[in-house]
């Protein structure tokens, strides 16, 4: 079994991806939702760093200084993938992840954990991306703490979804700063891969909900 797969299945069994009728932020009415909020347990911690790692492993992508999250969801993805790098690969690297608001006591700071440096190379680790709303946040934040060179976003599902111009969040991501994004799985290899298949003893998708999925896509799908 790939990665790829048990990952779809560890989503669908931790009730992170659902499929029905949802009215999404910017008012589309999607088949699918993903809400990685619902991640609760240890065990589904473990198993999403392992993941993340297996997804960066593939790419080549272990060769940075830290790992950074930002807050909120950000910060237990990055210090799981942290912890996975070195268990499963033993790969050791440095994770860091921002405090909402800049502490004014004590050793103060934007950041918490590994304290970037100029030079220093940086993967994010992201949950899903919808809009750029937080790269746009995340980016010049980590140029202002230093001159550092971000290798890469690594995020759970690329929805594959136009944004507000004709590309989508990742697309958009890519052309405003340079960099490139690296999904655990995408909505395209989601339908590939479920479609027909049980998934805790029920057929997730099924043909109707297939056909609604393409649909969707086709409309609002780069």
């Amino acid at each position: 079994m790939s990665y790829k797969k048990a990952f779809m299945e560890l989503m669908v069994q931790s009730n992170v991806l659902t499929f029905g009728e949802f009215t999404l932020k910017s008012g589309r009415v999607a088949p699918y939702f993903v809400n990685t909020g619902n991640y609760k347990t240890g065990m589904q911690a473990a198993k999403l760093g392992e993941f993340y790692a297996d997804c960066i492993m593939e790419h080549g992508l272990q060769h940075v200084d830290a790992l950074f999250g930002p807050a909120y969801k950000g910060i237990p993805l990055s210090v799981a993938t942290a912890i996975a790098l070195y268990n499963k690969y033993g790969v050791e690297v440095n994770y860091c992840f921002n405090r909402k608001e800049a502490k004014d006591h004590g050793e103060g700071g934007t950041l918490v954990g590994y304290q970037l440096k100029d030079g220093d190379k940086v993967l994010i680790i992201e949950d899903v991306v919808t809009a750029g709303t937080a790269m746009a946040e995340t980016v010049p934040m980590l140029k202002a703490l230093a001159k550092v060179e971000i290798t890469g976003l690594v995020i759970s599902v690329d929805r594959m979804e136009r944004g507000k111009n004709d590309c989508s969040a990742v697309q958009e991501i890519q052309k405003l700063y340079g960099i490139p994004t690296y999904p655990i799985v995408t909505t395209r290899e989601i339908i590939d891969t479920l479609h027909g298949v049980q998934v805790g003893g029920k057929v997730v998708i099924d043909d109707a909900m297939k056909e609604k999925m393409e649909q969707y896509l086709a409309m609002y799908g780069v």
